[in-house]
């Protein structure tokens, strides 16, 4: 990846992330964990899916399925700045005359999947993979984990079935951002080491920093990375990427805040020093 184009990706996931800060008002949302795993969204969209709403009939496109579906303002924010939905429409949000809500909604084109309860879409993944294998298709599946996620037996299940019928045309896409609600997931239900286990459960692993596009470029043009054998692609990111004052806080992980604080993150967000922001005055409602 040359450096004009990765700097083109920053450009957009910047802009993505100040969809999700906006969001995070009038009710709020999961910006934490949604700022985690903007540049994932980015550099699918953009470098690696073959997929557009106006040819989801198309039988030769690609999936994505964002199983840890409370990450869904990173999404709206990427379909924005892909020019799938106006920006405007994000105001909605929580609102009832739209279905722009804290969890995918199929109503909205280019959602593959409702999803919320965590450990669902692993499964369907898994059937996708499986039926365009038996149609002898090319299309690729990519399922969006969160780590805490991954406690969910079902998870592991559909694991089980994916390196049985030898799916390489799947990944599993964990967002390892090292938190699980308002706690590290190492401190509740270790995961580590996630690598091993995935290997152990027939998954070719490959692990990346998931804010670096050179290193998502290098994961994603090899898959699949063995033939005949699933992907897990392990993304380590951070929690509230790109907010200093709530990075890596057990403690903001849904956020409701007020406008003034969210022109205070925006302003934190591109690097403009405010003396009165931390993360003791900022406000979770």
């Amino acid at each position: 990846m040359n450096l004009e184009r990765k700097q083109e990706l920053e450009a957009m996931a910047l802009k993505v992330r100040e969809h999700i800060v906006r969001m995070s008002t009038d009710g709020g949302c999961f910006i934490g964990a949604s700022l985690s795993c903007a540049d994932l969204f980015v550099y699918l969209y953009n470098e690696w899916l073959n997929v557009h709403p106006d040819r989801l009939s198309d039988p030769n496109r690609d999936y994505l399925l964002l199983s840890k579906g409370h990450d869904v303002p990173a999404l709206y924010g990427t379909m924005v700045e892909l020019g799938w939905m106006p920006a405007e429409r994000l105001k909605n949000h929580l609102k009832s005359n739209d279905h722009i809500y804290w969890h995918p909604n199929r109503n909205i084109p280019g959602i593959e999947f409702h999803s919320g309860s965590l450990g669902h879409l692993p499964s369907v993944g898994v059937g996708i993979a499986m039926d365009i294998k038996l149609r002898g298709g090319k299309n690729r599946v990519v399922v969006v984990t969160g780590d805490g996620e991954l406690n969910e037996g079902t998870c592991w299940e559909a694991a089980l079935v994916a390196q049985a019928y030898k799916l390489d045309n799947l990944v599993f896409l964990v967002d390892r951002n090292q938190f699980q609600a308002n706690i590290r997931t190492e401190e509740l239900i270790p995961l580590e080491p996630l690598d091993d286990k995935f290997r152990a459960f027939g998954f070719e692993v490959k692990r990346v920093n998931g804010h670096d596009f050179a290193a998502l470029e290098d994961a994603f043009s090899s898959i699949p990375l063995a033939s005949g054998k699933p992907t897990a692609i392990i993304a380590d990111t951070l929690r509230g990427k790109g907010l200093p004052s709530i990075q890596e806080r057990a403690d903001r992980w849904f956020c409701n805040f007020s406008s003034e604080e969210v022109q205070q993150l925006l302003r934190e967000l591109h690097g403009e020093a405010d003396a009165s922001l931390t993360s003791e005055t900022l406000t979770v409602r």
